[in-house]
């Protein structure tokens, strides 16, 4: 379900015909353009997904006669249809616009270009229709990954990020983040719209970081990339020092890369986070230093053994 004035704002589409209910029942993110409807064929009509009306049906319309349209579009609308939106600014015709209020059916007009407004009718409905889940965390985004900060309330979280958006990087989200996944592997973070910028600093209170550091110092939306989890350094505990093993996190059915950040007075966790988030880029683009260390120690430089040939042998 889409809440139908979001979807009409979202879009900035101009209402025909005002919806009867609060929301839109639409459950697919792809679109349909009924141009084969209007001839007539009506084997795999996909009714269930918004209607975009361009200047070919349009025309199509307009060529009827009056008695042929309204019984196309009596066809047509008969089907329960979320709503319809009309490209380029056309005006629609008086049958459509009265047999869809008949019918309870949202007619909407865009003075987009059809192809334009389908790409971004689908953007939006992938992902407003995606799954999603919240998490507490901070998210950022640092040297272009998304690096999510993990950990127990207290850990020193914001802290941390605020020493890294004084570095030049930039907040998403403080405190609340939510996920949403907009592809099989990929997943986005953006921030609750009632605290977008803002962070909780203990002792100080509730900041506005837009205000204090600009707008370049915040984002709205990140792929979350790497998850540092920071817990209070513990003696006891061994703690991973060469970084062979590459841990990963689930979240909505999707592999996130992550590691353990134990904190402790003295480390500076800003710079650590940076070397993190290089050290993942590096890794995509195929260097990864603790597997190219682990070679050197178990081949070292010259002492490779080489095949000895048949001549050799017979000698």
């Amino acid at each position: 379900m889409i809440q139908a004035r979001h979807f009409q704002e979202a879009l900035h589409l101009e209402t025909l015909v005002p919806p009867v209910r609060e929301t839109l029942d639409i459950r697919s993110p792809d679109t349909n353009r009924p141009g084969m409807q209007f001839c007539g064929y009506y084997a795999y009509f996909a009714y269930e997904r918004p209607q975009v009306i361009g200047k070919v049906e349009m025309s199509y319309l307009e060529d009827q006669s009056p008695k042929d349209r309204i019984a196309i579009l009596t066809r047509y609308f008969s089907y329960d249809i979320p709503c319809v939106v009309i490209c380029r600014g056309m005006n629609a015709p008086e049958e459509l616009l009265r047999i869809a209020s008949k019918n309870g059916i949202p007619v909407y007009r865009s003075p987009e270009v059809t192809s334009k407004l389908s790409a971004r009718m689908i953007q939006y409905l992938n992902r407003q229709l995606a799954p999603h889940v919240t998490r507490h965390g901070v998210l950022l985004d640092v040297y272009g990954v998304g690096v999510m900060l993990y950990g127990k309330s207290g850990v020193g979280k914001s802290e941390a990020a605020l020493e890294l958006i004084k570095r030049g990087h930039q907040l998403v989200a403080d405190d609340v983040v939510d996920i949403c996944r907009i592809a099989d592997n990929r997943l986005i973070g953006t921030c609750p719209k009632q605290i977008r910028h803002l962070m909780e600093i203990r002792g100080i209170g509730i900041i506005d970081i837009r205000a204090m550091y600009g707008i370049s110092a915040v984002t709205d939306s990140k792929t979350i990339d790497l998850i540092l989890e920071l817990e209070t350094w513990d003696e006891t505990r061994s703690y991973d020092r060469i970084g062979l093993q590459e841990e990963t996190i689930d979240i909505l059915g999707v592999p996130v890369a992550h590691q353990m950040m134990p904190v402790r007075p003295g480390r500076n966790l800003a710079i650590i986070v940076e070397v993190a988030a290089r050290n993942l880029s590096l890794k995509r683009m195929g260097h990864h230093a603790a597997l190219a260390l682990n070679n050197r120690m178990q081949f070292p430089s010259g002492t490779c053994s080489v095949p000895e040939t048949e001549e050799q042998d017979e000698k």
